[in-house]
């Protein structure tokens, strides 16, 4: 195993940006070809699905620790601030975005919920892009709301007045 693969604790949250907020349930070893591979057993809340990653693909996934209390303030400002327009090809937008979803910060996630919603305001998005929005909006949700301590409703009202006050 790598050494500087990032190591999660068994009962530790966790993010994985195509998924959800999870939580880490076991550390198993796992036989795989002959070798033996130590996995991640996490339950994703969200869907209510448990998934097993190779400890060593986790950071290639873009699983990461929930963010502190400060980064999740950071991405509630973020959310109300300027922004700049977005193309309005939707398929250079859509990939534009799933990138930085795939890159999976709080503060990518924050971009896209913040530039979508917008563009949702202007004009009824796409298929894909509606369901690539509310799949960023609700793990920003989910992980904001972890990371202060605060009910999920609470925190999609605060989602929404920040996304609300800044109207163009």
């Amino acid at each position: 195993m790598n050494e500087e693969t990032r190591t999660f604790e068994i009962d530790q949250k966790v993010v994985y940006p195509s998924q959800g907020v999870g939580v880490i349930r076991a550390i198993m070893d796992k036989e795989f070809k002959n070798e033996t591979i130590p996995y991640y057993v996490i339950h994703i809340e969200v869907s209510d699905m448990t998934i097993m990653v190779p400890v060593h693909k986790a950071d290639g996934l873009g699983i990461r620790p929930i963010v502190p209390e400060e980064n999740a303030q950071k991405a509630l400002e973020l959310i109300g601030e300027a922004y700049e327009p977005i193309p309005s090809d939707w398929k250079l937008r859509y990939q534009m975005n799933l990138d930085l979803l795939k890159k999976g910060s709080i503060m990518d996630i924050a971009t896209i919920v913040r530039s979508l919603y917008h563009r949702s305001r202007v004009k009824e998005l796409p298929i894909l892009e509606r369901k690539l929005y509310d799949s960023a909006l609700k793990l920003l949700e989910d992980e904001i709301a972890f990371s202060l301590h605060r009910p999920k409703d609470d925190v999609e009202k605060l989602i929404f007045s920040r996304l609300e006050a800044r109207q163009i």
